[in-house]
């Protein structure tokens, strides 16, 4: 199983595209594109249903590829980079801050 440099939940900055510049949390990760709260915010015309009666108008987030966003750590994004660290069970791999060498997780 490969590990994915952006997980769900990391904070991250938008380093390409409409929304250069913006920071916010991943909401979900998969096959490379992420979805940021708040960034990449398309229309979506719905219609009434039972969990949205009214239908209408709404905004949601769209996917970004995975390449167009920077994880920040400490308040300055960093490339992510990873190690094994060796533990009571064996090694493990995590992932590394390449700017300070930091274990992030």
């Amino acid at each position: 199983m490969s590990m994915l440099k952006i997980k769900k939940g990391d904070n991250v900055k938008v380093i390409a595209g409409k929304d250069k510049g913006k920071e916010g949390k991943v909401i979900a990760a998969v096959d490379g594109k992420v979805l940021v709260e708040g960034v990449n915010l398309v229309t979506k015309h719905a219609k009434a249903s039972q969990s949205n009666p009214k239908g209408g108008i709404m905004h949601q987030e769209a996917p970004i590829d995975a390449s167009n966003v920077m994880y920040v750590y400490k308040g300055k994004t960093t490339r992510i980079g990873f190690t094994n660290v060796e533990g009571k069970k064996g090694s493990k791999k995590v992932r590394i801050a390449k700017s300070t060498g930091d274990v992030i997780d």
